[in-house]
């Protein structure tokens, strides 16, 4: 097993973990963050209706050629994402890091998003 295979299982594992407590209800749908080397991907999810309420990544039509993957990328993607949630009407969410680990990028989009206006 090679080390990208590695990386991973061990991410899918600790994502697992996080799917066991958070689930996004109607009232506190969730907010799930993806990240790939090149681009940074969130959606609002309500879980129990399976539905996506508002998302927002870094290839948006209106991002595009402006942002890539690094952390203003983020910045940039966080607030896109708050102002498109508190207009679906949605304020409270909870915070779903995807197995990441909090810091740059991941940290950067939640901290942006805070201060658009969403609570976590």
């Amino acid at each position: 097993m090679d080390i990208c295979t590695q990386k991973r299982t061990r991410r899918a594992r600790r994502r697992k973990g996080l799917r066991k407590t958070l689930r996004g209800t109607p009232m506190r749908p969730r907010l799930a963050v993806f990240r790939s080397p090149r681009h940074i991907y969130v959606q609002i999810i309500d879980d129990l209706a399976g539905r996506t309420l508002a998302a927002a990544s870094s290839l948006d039509v209106e991002l595009v050629g402006k942002v890539g993957g690094n952390a203003d990328a983020a910045t940039v993607v966080g607030r896109v994402v708050a102002e498109r949630a508190i207009k679906a009407g949605v304020e409270q969410v909870v915070f779903d890091r995807g197995g990441y680990r909090y810091h740059g990028r991941i940290k950067a989009l939640a901290d942006a998003a805070r201060e658009a206006g969403l609570k976590f």
